[in-house]
């Protein structure tokens, strides 16, 4: 089961996904100020401008290095 929600313009020129499956949703609770006084439903962080285009990744040609500090050479996918 999947839903999907009504985003602003700025959030889907960022890349954020308007579909949701069921288990990730939740009921909002609303702030209790008595725990968290001053704390707003509007203080979520803003996305800053529109991102940088990006491009997928066709193939990994090769790779070399270790886990922490690997180094790939890949095939872009030109579409």
């Amino acid at each position: 089961n999947t839903y999907q929600v009504e985003l602003p313009a700025r959030l889907r020129q960022c890349g954020v996904h308007d579909a949701f499956h069921a288990s990730l949703l939740r009921v909002h609770v609303p702030n209790d100020d008595r725990l968290f006084p001053g704390r707003l439903d509007n203080q979520i962080s803003e996305v800053e401008g529109v991102p940088e285009p990006e491009w997928a990744v066709n193939r990994i040609l090769s790779h070399h290095g270790s886990r922490t500090e690997a180094t790939f050479e890949i095939e872009w996918t030109s579409g």
